[in-house]
Order: C-alpha cells, then structure tokens, then sequence
C-alpha cells in the first residue's frame, strides 16, 4: 500500500477507514472487517461517540499496536489548554490505548463560538504540542482549518501541523487550501470522499467507470489519493469495504484526472469552518 511521509518523519497509510457514524456491535464487527481487508489507517474523533467501540475491534484484531494508525480528534467545545489536556485523555483511556498517532483539532474555533478564537486554537495547539513531546502523540494535526486559520495559527505555533483533513471529494474539493497546505508541507487528507453518496449519481463519473472497468467508488478514492491526498472512506458492506481498498492496480490519466477536477459542485455537506 502507498504511503506518504508526514513533516514529522512519520509514515500515514494514503487510505484508510473512516468509523463516522459506527457505533456498537455493528461498528465493532466493521471495523474488524477492515483490518482483515488491510487498512490499517483508522480514523475516529471524541464527537462520534465511538472510540470504545474502536478500541474493542483494535484490541480484538489481534494486530499488533504499532501496525495500526489511529487518529481521533479535539471536539471544538474543547478548544483551550486545560480541556485539550482533558479531552485527550479521555479519548486515550476510551479506547484503550498508550499513544494514539495522529491528533487533530476538529474544526476551528472561530468568531461565532470564542470571543478569542485566535487564541482558543493556539491554546489548544499548545497543550497539542506537550503531548507530543510526552510522547503520548505521535503527529498533530488540524481539520477544516481555511488559510486564516492556520496563518493565526503559525504565529504562535512551535510545530507545523503534519495534517489537515478537510472535505474533498469530486464537486467539492478545496484546491486553494489544498495546494496551501502543500506548500506548507502540510499533508490534506479527504473526509467525505464519496460526496454523501452523490457521485454514483454523477454521468462521467459513471462512464469513467465503466472506462475503466472500475466502481464510480474505485474511481473517486483513486482520483483523491492521485492528487497525493490521504482518504478515509467509511462503510458498513463487507464487499464494499473489500472494493474501496483495491484502487491500486490502475492509474486514472491526466486528461480523466481533470474532467474530475472539473465538476461542478455536488454532494457539498454545507459544513465550513466559520459556522
């Protein structure tokens, strides 16, 4: 599987599982499902009310901790040093681990829920920071930070974020912070890759797939990881699961590559980091 190297030296898998929405018994057994299929990228956050179910299928797996990369994230509630320092423990004990990989900031804090938002993420990125250097965080990160975010951000900061996931997917995919982050050498990983399911409603993609010989699924986590984006698709089929790991045998050419760029908006969540 490809992978790409982070700022900090460290090593993320260019796929992985998403657990949104997995909750329970049933998000157990998927998330099972997916480490048998070889992901081993597994992303989750405080606000999806799931790391304990995410611990239990890490620790059922019988994969060895060091072969899995696990990412959760700080709720926007919690953006000031001592709730940082709360919150990541509290994420630490629910799913049962030592360290976790990879920790972002939710979203931003912004005008609308801090008097200070500047500060509230600096603070926040502060108690990130000490973490890490514990060793109790391999890589920090941000998500749905826009360029003001992390232009603020960088004022104060001692680390470079090694990461910002954002919401990228065809009809939808940011490319001024997406080629911001790159020229920071900050790694952009895509959530909601699949647009809420818009795009197999979509004719080129379609007829690309077709094409290709491909799923309109393979055809749009392929064109994200070409764009040397991390993505994190999510489902609850066995098949499914199995299918949007398999986007390693076939290259999308340049011209298809931008037919996708050139999409008109779909399957945008409506979510944006100054709401």
């Amino acid at each position: 599987m490809k992978e790409l190297t982070l700022n900090d030296g460290n090593i993320i898998p260019i796929i992985g599982f998403g657990t949104y929405l997995a909750t329970e018994q049933e998000g157990i057994e998927t998330l099972q499902n997916a480490l048998k299929n070889g992901y081993c990228l597994i992303d989750t956050a405080a606000m999806y009310h799931n790391e304990v179910s995410v611990g239990k299928a890490i620790k059922s797996s019988g994969i060895n901790r060091e072969d899995i990369f696990i990412t959760t994230k700080l709720w926007r509630d919690n953006l000031s040093y001592k709730h940082t320092k709360t919150a990541f423990n509290t994420s630490l004990e629910k799913l049962g681990l030592d360290y976790i990989d990879l920790y972002l900031i939710h979203w931003p804090a912004n005008t609308k829920n801090y008097n200070d938002w500047k500060s509230a993420n600096a603070n926040a990125w502060r108690a990130m920071e000490e973490l890490q250097s514990e060793g109790k965080i391999k890589s920090i990160g941000v998500s749905n930070f826009w360029q003001e975010h992390l232009d603020a951000l960088m004022q104060t900061a001692n680390v470079m974020p090694a990461i910002n996931q954002i919401e990228f997917h065809p009809g939808y995919w940011q490319p001024e912070v997406t080629n911001y982050c790159k020229k920071l050498g900050i790694e952009v990983e895509s959530w909601s890759p699949l647009a809420r399911g818009r795009v197999f409603e979509n004719a080129v993609l379609k007829n690309l797939a077709k094409k290709y010989g491909k799923s309109v699924s393979q055809i749009c986590l392929r064109w994200v990881i070409q764009h040397d984006v991390v993505v994190i698709p999510k489902s609850t089929t066995p098949e499914r699961i199995k299918e949007n790991i398999n986007i390693f045998d076939f290259v999308i050419s340049d011209g298809d590559m931008a037919k996708i760029n050139e999409l008109p908006e779909m399957g945008f969540s409506g979510e944006l980091p100054n709401l």
